[in-house]
């Protein structure tokens, strides 16, 4: 075990960004190697909950088990919450089951669904049973709504009060109520059928006098979040109009629940970190996942490119015998390709970012592609002039400098055209963009370019 603590020593010691030096680190597997748990306790106990789970996350599996196993009863729900879904059931079936009872129990109803939705029925069941009964019910209700959807990404704790009552009337509550939500930001003002009518902020309503209606201090701004809204619109809307927290309805618009900013903006970074791995082609991976399931997450879109290759080889063998007679195109053919693929990967990000955003709709659609399509077109004109002074230098030939030129802007226009265009069509049929369109561009670029680049070498140089 040794060697593999030295491992995981290093990788966590390589940024900055950690709080965990490699002294603490060193020291925590040591005293789990030697079984001393006291010695474990002490040097856990100053850390947060989320350097603990990132301790977790980049630990050795046999490490991890160790660890959990001498640490068991100190780990709690706030630890659980933060830990990365890919290890978050080993952990969870490493703990004992009186551990897992009490950590469930710390926490809210929305980490509790959070913890759920990763687990087998017969782990859901053992958690479900830990709780009491009112926030088992909470629970399961939440559970009975589509996954990512706000029904499931919202908390059941909130704090509401009739829309005719007076600051004072609602200090006094607050004051009498034992069983508040750890944190919470607004008062929620409902009518007497529990429909919520505005937001008033605890800052509104600590510097309002008694005597104030709540109705008369509410928020401007006032969202209400249907339960069954997905919970990526859910994060736009928080970001788009900079809400704090938003009551959540049911199908009759009574007030069932409240979902805040930090919930709202895992979501949106969640979708974000699944965008850049998904234009990359691996799609929800980690650090922690195995072999086997790494293997199988990146082969498919390895054969998507395999195939994509040989479309692109088909195309170049149609000019062997352009190739034959002129050997440098064959020096310079991957140069034009290349250089649409990098384009056009540019125009991709923007044009996938934009519509996880919102920014790229109907209405501006045709402006950015034609914007995409004038700067590859700028860029390819630049290039062009730099490879067509390249292409007379080295091969001492003024056609094939015209050649290669040529090729390059038409190649660098269509990347900006296809790399905004693709996106959005294989958004249009319910295809995810981030994780189709990459292979679709690169094909494209590969093929215009070496058509463009060997088809104007027959014709010119022939």
């Amino acid at each position: 075990m040794t060697e593999e603590i030295h491992v995981q020593e290093h990788e966590l010691d390589h940024e900055d960004a950690y709080v965990l030096d490699r002294s603490t680190v060193h020291s925590i597997f040591d005293a789990v190697e030697e079984g001393d748990r006291e010695t474990l306790i002490t040097l856990m106990e100053p850390l947060h909950a989320a350097d603990i789970a990132d301790l977790l996350e980049q630990a050795s599996s046999f490490d991890r088990r160790a660890l959990v196993q001498l640490y068991d009863r100190e780990i709690d729900g706030e630890i659980l919450s933060e830990l990365d879904e890919s290890i978050r059931e080993e952990v969870i079936q490493t703990l004992t089951p009186e551990t897992l009872a009490d950590a469930v129990r710390e926490l809210e109803t929305d980490d509790v669904v959070d913890l759920l939705e990763d687990l087998d029925a017969q782990e859901q069941e053992a958690i479900l049973g830990a709780l009491d009964d009112t926030d088992r019910v909470a629970v399961e209700q939440s559970m009975s709504y589509p996954e990512y959807s706000a029904g499931r990404l919202m908390q059941r704790e909130f704090v509401m009060a009739p829309e005719h009552w007076t600051v004072g009337q609602a200090i006094d509550h607050l004051r009498n109520e034992e069983d508040l939500p750890e944190q919470f930001y607004h008062v929620i003002l409902v009518d007497p059928r529990l429909h919520p009518v505005g937001n008033v902020t605890l800052g509104k309503l600590m510097s309002s006098k008694r005597n104030v209606k709540l109705s008369d201090i509410v928020e401007d701004m006032f969202q209400v979040i249907p339960a069954t809204q997905e919970e990526g619109d859910v994060a736009y809307a928080f970001n788009q109009y900079h809400l704090i927290s938003a009551p959540v309805v049911d199908e009759e618009n009574r007030l069932i629940g409240m979902i805040t900013i930090d919930d709202a903006m895992a979501v949106l970074d969640e979708e974000h970190e699944e965008d850049i791995l998904r234009l990359a082609g691996v799609g929800e991976s980690s650090l922690s996942d195995t072999v086997l399931e790494t293997t199988r997450q990146r082969l498919p879109w390895l054969a998507v490119n395999l195939v994509t290759a040989i479309l692109a080889s088909f195309v170049i063998a149609q000019f062997e015998a352009t190739i034959a007679e002129f050997v440098a195109l064959a020096v310079l053919m991957p140069i034009v390709a290349s250089m649409g693929g990098n384009a056009g990967t540019q125009s991709l990000t923007v044009a996938v970012r934009s519509i996880a955003t919102k920014d790229l709709t109907g209405s501006n659609i045709w402006r950015v592609i034609r914007r995409e399509a004038l700067v590859g077109a700028i860029n390819g004109l630049i290039f062009a002039i730099v490879m067509g002074i390249i292409g007379i230098i080295w091969f001492g030939s003024p056609a094939l400098g015209y050649v290669i030129a040529a090729a390059m802007i038409i190649n660098l226009v269509v990347a900006g055209f296809a790399g905004t265009a693709i996106p959005v069509v294989l958004e249009r049929f319910g295809v995810d963009p981030a994780l189709a369109s990459g292979a679709f561009v690169t094909t494209v670029t590969d093929v215009v370019g070496f058509f463009a680049f060997l088809g104007l070498a027959g014709i010119v140089l022939l």
